[in-house]
């Protein structure tokens, strides 16, 4: 069987992959935090990406494949090292896939990296240009991270690399910054403004890791889900009520109690309740078959408040 790694196994998306890749890979993982009660046969060593110890980890378990999302998403760590945790670490581990002969890599990007503007065109594919740093700086470490792997699997044709793009991940287990705002019981919006928005389950997002992984895909695929809806729908389909706030109040409020730490969200995500980022998941379809299990429906539901 060939050997899959995962980094950042410990997290909720990191265990349900570990657990669909058993079917048919051996499986191993790292992170900065244990496991506990991980799954026989699943190998879990505590280590940060940026130390030696994770190289020495690659040069003992010989991995086929590394699925990497050993990432820092949330904004509770400072700038410096979400960049440095992110960037440094990304790049130290394209470094070993190319000293330690790994012949797979999937990178779990998101579709945040294009940014949300009033001109962005509906289904955007793969070639739309990365923007969200000119609105949104507190994630250029996520675009860059995105820009290093797609000129990864350029330079490197002999390493399959793959950079997934998905939309909104919701589910029970995945505490996204879009999951923690839809969560609330009253969610705040942007008075006047009612984007469209996609969404996808936590466990569809597997399934198309694991795709990725059995087709040895090359390049980069936007992964989307079974539709879109208005922002104030989704919101109600998941058990929530709107709160709609003017924006003039909206943005300097947000600002105050990101500051504060009263707030998970930093400002420039407000862009993201007003301006919508709907992707073309063609590409992706076309190269694997994918198709979502979970409809909208049952999306919406498995949030847990």
């Amino acid at each position: 069987m060939e050997k899959v790694l995962i980094t950042g196994i410990s997290g909720g998306q990191g265990r349900l992959l570990a657990r669909r890749l058993l079917e048919r890979y051996e499986v191993c993982g790292v992170d900065v935090v244990d496991w506990e009660g991980a799954p026989q046969g699943v190998d879990v060593q505590v280590v940060d990406l940026r130390k030696k110890k994770f190289e020495d980890v690659i040069r003992r378990e010989l991995p086929n494949a590394i699925v990497h999302m050993g990432f820092v998403r949330h904004f509770q760590a400072s700038g410096d090292t979400r960049h440095d945790v992110n960037v440094r670490g990304t790049k130290q581990l394209l470094d070993h896939c190319v000293n330690h002969g790994v012949q797979n890599l999937v990178l779990l990007s998101s579709s945040y990296v294009y940014g949300a503007f009033p001109e962005n065109p509906y289904y955007m594919d793969e070639d739309a240009p990365l923007s969200a740093s000119r609105s949104y700086p507190e994630i250029r470490d996520l675009v860059e991270v995105d820009t290093l792997a797609s000129a990864f699997l350029w330079r490197y044709s002999h390493i399959r690399t793959c950079v997934l793009r998905p939309v909104n991940v919701l589910g029970y287990y995945v505490h996204s910054m879009i999951a923690r705002y839809m969560r609330q019981s009253r969610v705040p919006t942007v008075m006047g403004f009612d984007p469209m928005m996609q969404f996808i389950h936590e466990e569809d997002v597997s399934e198309a890791i694991a795709l990725s992984l059995e087709h040895g895909l090359q390049g980069v695929f936007n992964v989307v889900g079974p539709g879109e809806v208005p922002l104030h729908t989704a919101i109600e389909a998941s058990g929530g009520s709107a709160l709609s706030i003017p924006e003039p109040i909206m943005r300097p409020l947000f600002a105050r109690l990101f500051k504060l730490g009263m707030l998970p969200y930093p400002p420039g995500a407000i862009d993201y309740l007003k301006f919508p980022i709907t992707l073309s998941g063609l590409r992706f379809v076309e190269a694997t078959n994918f198709r979502p299990r979970f409809s909208l429906e049952e999306i919406f539901q498995s949030i847990e408040r």
